[in-house]
Parts: structure tokens; C-alpha cells; sequence
């Protein structure tokens, strides 16, 4: 504490901190870390307690790497997650199977399915193991980074208010996307209001070709962007979901636990799969989650993962999108303390919109129906172009969206095009 402020009726006493992290989730926690292997004080300000529920359960290989940058890749093994091997996709006609061995590019082959309230708290843990400053249960209710040092006035769970200098900001708040707010960053996301409907259930399924090292996700019988997600824990529940538009959930129904059984009802899989659970857990909703902004970073500050941009949940995208974001983020700033010149909009933004194009690209192509077309074309058992192909395409799903080797990743609009083309008319090729 170095001083104590008063005006306009309110008294503050001003606290100081190299960096402040707003948001203890996976990409203020990777981020602290980082920094803190760096030799720098982070203080890190989260609304909640933890642990607390959040979806975005299913990773990526590629939040592997993250991880174990940060040095947390012994402890997440250690937890005893539930393995994740790869990816089956269904409709009501065919499966289609991605798995992460068989990727085109180096790189973990694996990752886990995770419960978000175990997860995030882990990585939470650690990141205080290391040294990082957690406030609980403290919002940030203002922001002011054109007075002099980047100034926070953040207010505690009993309603008492302080103000926290930095040297820099990091917003990893996710969808609370604080900065945004406070700045008026916030732009219009160019998705349509999309909506999912998901609970947690005691699966119980038993069928001997059921692979709980994989995310599953299928689609609706009839309407080709409803889509549904299961997600398999390690002690025998899963996480359930089904995305839509939310008109489309409106005209089946204005409950949204009856919309989700009569979805649940026509997807003939699913009800076979699931004909055992037990639906102990009220159904919830979020909608309206696609964002983006103007910027990602300015004066003192820069926008992690959520607190930025959400595509959509189809891919998983987006704690990969948010660890890269800390990565990146941190490597930069440890440059910037040391008076290295550093450029955030070509070293932080562009790289970082890399991987969020391609997976805008494959989101877009998946709800249009081009992806889906692609993912369940039947190639010929010797076709080794088609080998190739799904290679390339096991690395993207695997969240490796960065490395330009992949030609889906440097190209990803043209060439998916092409392969659009190819798997709709296979005698022309």
C-alpha cells in the first residue's frame, strides 16, 4: 500500500503490482505462471471462488504444450482426468474418426477431458505454488489507463473498495470480458446468436464400441448446424450439450429443459447411448457468447483468450486460443520490462489471429454444411491422398493452428475450398 486516495466521497487505499492478472481461469493461471518464471510479482483479481463450474471442458493437444511451458504438465497428469485420444463425429448416417496419433505435425498426441472446476482450481494452485498474489471473490468495477500508471478500482465481496496500480494489465476474465466493458472494445461478433443447452450427467453407458478417450460430437438428424457434444469424464459422468441457433431452440420449445430432451429425443445415438443415464443435473444455458473487439491490446493493456475473442464451442477452441494468448503475451512483456522494443500488434495479435482464423474458417465451413460434407466422406481404403488429407486435418482439430506447415493452417479458406470440391465431386478428381 503507498497511498491513500479521497474525491468525490470515496476513499481508496491505492495498492501497487508489477502485473495484474484479471481472471484466475486457465489463461490468467498459465499466464501468472509464466511471468512469475520470469522473476516478476503478478497479482491475479477473480470474482469467484474456487472451485467453480465452467464448461469448456474438452482440450486440446496443443494446451499440452502451454501447460508444460508453464510448468504444470506433471501436476495436470497426476490428476487423473479422463484421457482424450481424439475426436468421432456422427450423423445420422456415418462416423467419421480423427485420431490425435495420426496428426500431421510433432506435438502431444494426447490431452484430457476435464472437469473445469477441478481443472482450473489446479492450475490455480499452482500458479500460487509459484509465487502468484490470488484475491478472491474481488470484481473490477472501473479501469483508468490515462492517468498514469494503469489503475484498477476493484471492489471485495463486502462491498469495500480499493484501487491497484500497475505496471501492466493482462484481462483474462473470459466471458466477463471486463476491459472490453469498461472500454468500450467491444464490437459485434459476425456469428450468428448461437445458444447451447448442457448439464452434466451419470452416463452409464456400456457399449462395448464406446471409446471414452474421445470427444464425440454429432449431429442433428435433420437440421445440419444443431450440433451435440459428449464429453466423457473419468468417473463415469460426462458433460452433454447441444448448440444451436437460439430461434431454432425457440420454436421447439420456450423451456429449455424440454427443448434439450426433444433434442435429445431425435438423435437416435445419442438415446441409444444414453438409455441407462441418470439426469441428476438441471439443465443450463448460455448464449450470445461469439465476441469480438476492436483491439487487443493498447496502452498498458492486452486482452487474453475470452476477455477478446469466442468463435464457437464446436472445436474446442478456445482454452487453446486462450493459453496461446498467455503465452504470448508473457514472452512479450518480459521484453517490454527489460526496454526491448516490442511491437504487440505484430508480435501479440497477428500471430495470435493465425490460429483464430483457421478455426473462424473451420467453424463457418462446419454450421454451412461444407465441413461436415468433408468429415464424413467415405474414401476409398487405399487412398492415400485422402490419408494425407485427414492428417492435416487431425492437426487442426488437435488445436496445433499455429504452424504454418500445415497448408490448412497458411491457407485455410482455399484450401478448404479445394477439398470441399473434392469430396463433393470425387469422380472429377
Amino acid at each position: 500500500m503507498v497511498a491513500k486516495h479521497s474525491g468525490n466521497r470515496r476513499e481508496f487505499m491505492t495498492h501497487r503490482a508489477k502485473v495484474v492478472i484479471i481472471g484466475a481461469g486457465p489463461a490468467g493461471s498459465i499466464a501468472a505462471a509464466l511471468l512469475l518464471k520470469k522473476g516478476y510479482q503478478v497479482t491475479v483479481l477473480e470474482r469467484d471462488i474456487f472451485p467453480r463450474f465452467c464448461i469448456g471442458e474438452s482440450l486440446l493437444p496443443q494446451c499440452m504444450e502451454f501447460i508444460k511451458e508453464a510448468g504444470m504438465l506433471e501436476a495436470v497428469k497426476a490428476a487423473n482426468f479422463q484421457l482424450k485420444t481424439g475426436a468421432v463425429f456422427i450423423n445420422n448416417r456415418c462416423s467419421a474418426e480423427f485420431d490425435f496419433v495420426d496428426k500431421f505435425n510433432d506435438g502431444f498426441n494426447y490431452t484430457y477431458q476435464v472437469q473445469r472446476d477441478r481443472f482450473d482450481t489446479l492450475l490455480a494452485e499452482q500458479a500460487i505454488s509459484f509465487g502468484a498474489e490470488i484475491h478472491w471473490q474481488t470484481t473490477v468495477i472501473d479501469a483508468d489507463f490515462e492517468s498514469g500508471l494503469p489503475t484498477l478500482t476493484i471492489e471485495n465481496k463486502t462491498g469495500h473498495s480499493d484501487q491497484i496500480e500497475a505496471d501492466f494489465v493482462l484481462d483474462a476474465s473470459g466471458f466477463g470480458r471486463v476491459l472490453p466493458r469498461l472500454l468500450d472494445l467491444e464490437t459485434p461478433s459476425n456469428f450468428p446468436h448461437r445458444q447451447a443447452l448442457f448439464t452434466h450427467i451419470e452416463d452409464r453407458i456400456c457399449e462395448d464400441n464406446y471409446d471414452r478417450n474421445k470427444t464425440y460430437i454429432l449431429v442433428h438428424p435433420e437440421i445440419k448446424d444443431i450440433w451435440y457434444w459428449l464429453i466423457p469424464f473419468s468417473n463415469g459422468r460426462c458433460s452433454l450439450g447441444v448448440v444451436g441457433e437460439s430461434t431454432l431452440f425457440e420454436s421447439i420449445d420456450s423451456d429449455n429443459t424440454l427443448a434439450f430432451k426433444k433434442l435429445l429425443g431425435v438423435e437416435p445415438n445419442l438415446s441409444r447411448l444414453l438409455n441407462q443415464a441418470d439426469f441428476d443435473t438441471p439443465v443450463q444455458s448460455i448464449g450470445g457468447y461469439s465476441a469480438r473487439v476492436k483491439s487487443l491490446y493498447g496502452d498498458g493493456f492486452a486482452l487474453l483468450g475470452n476477455a477478446g475473442e469466442f468463435l464457437d464451442p464446436v472445436f474446442s477452441s478456445g482454452v487453446a486460443i486462450a493459453m496461446k494468448s498467455a503465452s504470448l503475451a508473457a514472452d512479450i512483456l518480459d521484453r517490454q520490462f527489460k526496454q526491448e522494443t516490442v511491437d504487440w500488434q505484430t508480435e501479440f495479435t497477428e500471430p495470435l489471429q493465425v490460429g483464430v482464423e483457421t478455426f473462424r474458417t473451420f467453424v463457418q465451413a462446419w454450421y454451412d454444411g461444407r465441413l461436415q460434407d468433408v468429415v464424413f466422406f467415405q474414401r476409398q481404403q487405399n487412398d492415400r491422398q485422402m490419408a494425407t488429407i485427414r492428417e492435416l486435418l487431425s492437426s487442426v482439430f488437435a488445436g496445433y493452428v499455429w504452424d504454418k506447415n500445415n497448408p490448412y493452417v497458411k491457407n485455410p479458406e482455399s484450401r478448404l475450398r479445394t477439398l470441399v470440391e473434392m469430396c463433393r465431386n470425387p469422380d472429377l478428381n
